[in-house]
């Protein structure tokens, strides 16, 4: 970031990587659809192919069985839909499962109806209550269609580690289907789909560093799969029709590339997080940072401080040069209470501040991070002298 600015926002979108950019420059001069047979659509045709190894390894999976969409959000759309096929066996869901903390592409279910959405509730410390998820899943009735269990690996908003395990091992027990949102956790804790719970994973480009437009749904094995959202000339495979985005899926190739070599400096980056706590407590002693006591990946921060609304605070830190959010980035731009703190239980209306980082965040940024909160905590104090003096 410049200077006078600081950009703290990367779980929200994270700045394009050189690299990322140069292999979208490349891309740029392939001039054929790489859905043609010639000798220029075959050269088009390998640049996706390389990013699909880098997206499947960097989940620990299978080129074959990664599907490119135009992101995150297509994806699971793609994949939450009662509609599926076993071979040439069509195959039907009859219910959806989230949880009351999931991204709200998951929550809204995708092509389920509402009535087939079931919600799983999250304990006070963010991570979905297991014995809610399994009480529900017993009761499911296998008779009107199979369970589909979709959920966040990683909370957006505070950054928790999800028990994806244990969810996968009860979904699996239930004769589930797993879908994992795995945007939050890729390139911040190890991501593996051959684990034997897990049968779908969403991952998107711009959260590690690629460009926006770029995201892919990667599967297990490729027997068992989703009716198509888009349906056209037979492009990926016929799960997803359309001329392929070819600069966009370069790009998200080579984040991916970077991402995995990025798991080898998490220690690092968890420091400068904590050193961003440890500045947030020293201005704001009685701030709240809702997550601490569970795992949680080493880039992010969600804090309150009471008495002050996470819209006035916002403001207050872009104003100060400090680009930073109060949650998920993808609600139109509007800043709310977080349906996130409600499900853990925190009230309607609460509300918190999110600081996510990446390993180009610096002493730069920390330091006018700093000055800004230096000013929020002094107007805080101010303001509470004058309401003494008032009473």
């Amino acid at each position: 970031m410049s200077a006078t600015r600081a950009y703290l926002d990367f779980n929200a979108s994270a700045p394009l990587l050189e690299r990322a950019r140069v292999a979208m420059v490349d891309a740029l001069s392939q001039p054929a659809n790489p859905s043609s047979v010639h000798t220029e659509g075959r050269a088009a045709r390998r640049v996706i192919e390389e990013a699909r190894n880098h997206v499947a390894t960097l989940v620990g999976g299978q080129a074959e069985h990664v599907v490119f969409t135009s992101g995150a959000t297509e994806a699971a759309a793609t994949l939450l839909t009662p509609h599926w096929r076993m071979g040439r066996a069509p195959l039907g869901f009859s219910a959806l499962y989230v949880s009351a903390a999931d991204h709200p592409c998951i929550m809204r279910g995708g092509r389920f109806s509402n009535s087939a959405i079931s919600t799983i509730a999250v304990r006070t410390d963010g991570t979905v209550d297991l014995a809610d998820l399994e009480a529900k899943l017993a009761a499911h009735d296998r008779g009107k269609g199979l369970p589909l269990v979709a959920m966040h690996a990683v909370n957006n908003e505070t950054g928790v580690i999800q028990p994806i395990e244990q969810i996968g091992r009860l979904a699996k027990a239930a004769g589930a289907v797993t879908v994992f949102d795995a945007v939050q956790a890729i390139g911040r804790i190890p991501v593996d789909i051959s684990v034997g719970y897990t049968d779908f994973l969403i991952v998107s480009s711009h959260k590690i560093g690629g460009p926006k437009g770029a995201g892919a749904l990667v599967g297990s094995a490729d027997l068992m799969m989703p009716e198509a959202l888009i349906d056209g000339g037979g492009q990926e495979k016929g799960h997803r029709g359309g001329t392929e985005n070819l600069p966009a899926i370069a790009g998200f190739g080579a984040a991916a590339a970077d991402a995995l070599e990025g798991l080898a400096r998490v220690e690092a980056l968890a420091a400068m997080r904590d050193r961003f706590e440890t500045s947030i407590l020293e201005y704001i002693p009685d701030a709240v940072i809702h997550g601490r006591d569970v795992a949680r990946v080493a880039n992010t921060s969600f804090f309150s401080i009471p008495g002050t609304k996470a819209e006035t605070a916002q403001i207050a830190f872009d104003l100060g040069g400090v680009a930073l959010s109060s949650g998920s980035a993808c609600s139109s731009g509007r800043v709310g209470p977080s349906h996130v703190l409600k499900a853990m239980g925190q009230g309607d209306d609460a509300s918190a501040l999110r600081v996510s980082i990446g390993h180009s965040t610096g002493d730069k940024d920390l330091a006018l991070f700093r000055a800004a909160l230096s000013n929020i905590a002094k107007r805080r104090k101010s303001a509470d002298k004058s309401g003494a003096q008032a009473a």
